[in-house]
């Protein structure tokens, strides 16, 4: 599952330390090597020094602000079906399809704020704007929960009122909710694929120690995400439930808007990258190109292609990427015609991203399956809760949505370790600066994916054979004699797969995506959220209308009682499997951008070593 790790192109280092060399020279002293030498700049375009700016001193401040957005965030993601099914009193199919299909476009959306950031915006004030209409949308949100003209009219108290309620909201109402959450989603779309980015630009990847604190700096990112997401499913869950929806959801607007103010607090400790172009058009040209000179043939000598010199990149401050061999066929957009056209005539760097950005793509859809896995712990994973005993103590009944919180537990505490202990003990081994590979680790968490489900469909099979055995299988009412912990198992297990491949997939896309699309790159990741949660709202609605034929019951209805989610787990587990063997195949032809060998690792970690300690290689 992939051999090596990255580094950096010596032409790429040239290119950026020829550019850095440049604009310190400028007037602004001798002191060279005080500046970064990645070609990050200040807000204003000036070339920065390494000790007044980045590192994990800019970091605290993206940290935190992710912190308090996550909390936002899932404080509605959490409970949303719940909202839906007792509040707007929707089905169980169409409820858990409108969360999916909501957080669907959440991540969908980042693909265009990737787009604005690296064309036209930057990452920085793409954020702030979006920031901002997120916080409306979450405002209005609060508003459309609390007053008594925007909210459903309410219902009895009892499990028996809520299921039989007609009191339906009005299609006013239901507008207010919904175009509320759809302005989260745009909002969501300028912050998500920037807020990580940004954070990864703080250190320079060409001073060693930057190098090494880099190579962890995904690992907490996904902690601070997940302790955010922690409060989240405990604290405001539970106030959702016990105290209001009015301040289970004010609570976490005020939260963002302190996460927005946090990151403004740090903005003269950022580092950013120069806007790059739009890197859609610049794929567009490639493509272009070389199906117009598709029959052309392309030189053997790679010389031969067009290309701009170290001076012209230093110049324009961009990195020059070496030809590969690999997609031979795009070469032909760089070779040499009558024409300058840009739509005709493309740089061998040009082709470089171009490739690079494609040769992602298989590994892109290997991971939809595993983000339909994510969407159960949303959505059924809680319905199937809301059956059960959820007693503790004579006076308190935990929240379903609570159960979430194991996820986040599981995830905190199994990153941990990982982060610590495991990867030093197999970078021993294995010289990798992570000490497995970015896909390696991916794959660990989809064959948990499969554990997962299987375990999820027999825990489904005991709650059925009680629910049987206590003659309430056809009663929407009482509660299964069954404790609500039954199902700890499938969430806490998600929260340790999540360890390995969500942390490995928002890395890995950054990471080999090219330096002018590391924007788009990360919204590889956010996409295959989006994807994976359309996919699943497909999945249900298709087995629940299949199952449905010929007069039956289906595998899925409102009364879980007399569902299946046991067959739709194992077919979710067989989805998985045979996900888990096509990503074996993709990832045999995968090739890293870059040979990352213990050689150049180690001697940098040495030196990272002597000035903080960490664990080198051996």
């Amino acid at each position: 599952m992939g051999s090596h790790d990255l580094q950096p192109n010596t032409n790429s280092f040239l290119s950026i330390t020829n550019m850095s060399t440049r604009v310190a020279g400028d007037g602004l002293g001798d002191g060279r090597e005080d500046y970064t030498q990645d070609g990050t700049v200040d807000l204003k375009g000036h070339p920065i020094l390494r000790s007044k700016g980045g590192k994990w001193k800019a970091c605290s401040f993206i940290v935190g602000y992710e912190v308090f957005e996550r909390m936002a965030y899932y404080g509605i993601a959490s409970n949303l079906v719940l909202y839906l099914t007792k509040k707007l009193h929707e089905g169980t199919v169409s409820s858990s399809n409108n969360v999916t299909n909501w957080v669907g476009t959440v991540w969908m959306t980042p693909i265009i704020g990737a787009y604005i950031a690296d064309a036209h915006l930057g990452r920085y004030w793409t954020f702030v704007i979006s920031s901002g209409i997120y916080l409306v949308g979450m405002c209005l949100l609060t508003l459309a929960v609390s007053l008594p003209a925007l909210r459903p009219p309410s219902c009895g108290l009892g499990v028996r009122d809520q299921e039989s309620c007609n009191k339906h909201a009005s299609s006013f109402q239901v507008g207010i909710f919904y175009c509320a959450l759809y302005l989260i989603a745009v909002g969501a779309g300028g912050t998500k694929p920037n807020i990580s980015t940004m954070g990864a630009d703080q250190f320079d990847y060409f001073e060693p120690k930057e190098k090494v604190q880099k190579l962890s700096f995904f690992n907490w990112w996904m902690f601070s995400i997940f302790f955010g997401t922690l409060l989240a499913n405990t604290f405001l869950v539970y106030l959702q439930d016990n105290v209001g929806w009015s301040i289970g959801y004010a609570i976490p607007t005020v939260g963002l808007a302190i996460s927005v103010l946090v990151f403004l607090v740090g903005t003269p400790f950022y580092r950013h990258k120069v806007i790059s172009g739009s890197p859609f058009t610049r794929m567009a040209r490639v493509l272009v190109a070389a199906m117009k000179k598709r029959k052309l043939p392309v030189p053997y000598d790679p010389k031969e292609l067009h290309e701009l010199s170290l001076d012209e990149y230093a110049t324009i401050a961009k990195v020059r990427i070496d030809h590969t061999p690999s997609m031979r066929n795009l070469d032909k957009a760089a070779v040499r015609s009558s024409s300058s056209n840009p739509w005709m005539l493309c740089t061998v760097t040009q082709v470089e991203e171009t490739k690079q950005m494609i040769r992602m793509i298989p590994i892109l859809v290997a991971t939809f399956i595993p983000s339909t896995m994510l969407a159960q712990v949303q959505t059924l994973f809680i319905k199937q809760g809301t059956t059960l005993d959820r007693s503790m103590g004579p006076h308190f009944d935990i929240p379903p949505a609570c159960l979430t919180a194991f996820v986040t537990l599981s995830m905190l505490m199994s990153l941990i370790i990982y982060d610590q202990y495991f990867v030093p003990l197999a970078r021993r081994y294995t010289g990798n600066p992570r000490g497995i590979t970015l896909l390696q680790r991916m794959g660990i968490g989809l064959v948990m994916h499969v554990i997962i489900m299987a375990t999820a469909s027999l825990t489904e099979r005991k709650r059925l054979d009680v629910a049987r055995d206590n003659s309430i299988s056809a009663s929407r009412g009482e509660t299964i004699p069954l404790s609500i912990f039954i199902l700890l198992p499938q969430f806490a297990l998600m929260g340790v797969a999540d360890t390995f491949v969500e942390v490995a997939k928002i890395e890995f896309f950054y990471d080999q995506a090219p330096e002018g699309m590391k924007s788009l790159g990360t919204s590889y990741y956010t996409s295959s959220m989006g994807i994976g949660n359309f996919l699943n709202s497909f999945l249900l609605q298709s087995v629940c209308d299949i199952t449905k034929k010929n007069g039956k019951k289906g595998w899925i209805s409102d009364n879980l009682n007399e569902s299946h989610l046991d067959y739709f787990y194992g077919l979710y587990a067989a989805l998985s499997l045979l996900n888990f063997l096509f990503f074996l195949i993709v990832t045999k032809f995968y090739v890293y951008n870059t040979d990352f060998g213990e050689s150049e690792v180690c001697p940098d970690m040495a030196r990272a070593q002597d000035e903080e300690g960490l664990k080198g290689c051996d």
